[in-house]
Parts: structure tokens; C-alpha cells; sequence
């Protein structure tokens, strides 16, 4: 992610390296992904993923619902 940046949200705070939770959801199913990765805005706390991290995220999300999970709570692994 860029140093400089401005979080969007608050407009205020600039994102620093450091982890998230990231829930995704999809019909019935919850997928929780802990130790994410990030870059998070001191301020609010907003947070920032890579493209690659994303990626991961979403099809390891993607495999859960094709088990029919309904709740699955993950550490993230690179």
C-alpha cells in the first residue's frame, strides 16, 4: 500500500502496517479471517488489503461456501 496515504473514510488518518478481522459473508455463510494482514488507519480504524491478500481471502471464502459452512473462523496464513 502507499505510505502517504489518506484513509478514505476519515479523511484524517494515514494507514500504517498492522493486522484486521475481515467477515465475509455470502447466503449462509460467515467466514471470519483473523490476523489479516494490513494496513490500518490509526484513526478509525479502517483497513486497507493488498490485492494478494485479497485474493487468498476470498478463495479461501470461496471453498467454504462450496462445503455449505455456515460459520467458519480462520487464521490467516500466508
Amino acid at each position: 500500500m502507499e505510505t502517504n496515504m489518506t484513509c478514505v473514510l476519515c479523511k484524517t488518518g494515514h494507514p500504517e502496517p498492522g493486522s484486521a478481522t475481515v467477515t465475509l459473508e455470502r447466503n449462509s455463510t460467515v467466514v471470519v479471517f483473523k490476523d489479516v494482514p494490513a494496513d490500518v488507519c490509526p484513526n478509525c480504524g479502517e483497513y486497507y488489503l493488498s490485492a494478494i491478500v485479497t485474493e487468498r481471502i476470498c478463495k479461501q471464502a470461496e471453498e467454504a461456501v462450496k462445503r455449505n459452512a455456515e460459520v467458519e473462523v480462520l487464521r490467516y496464513a500466508a
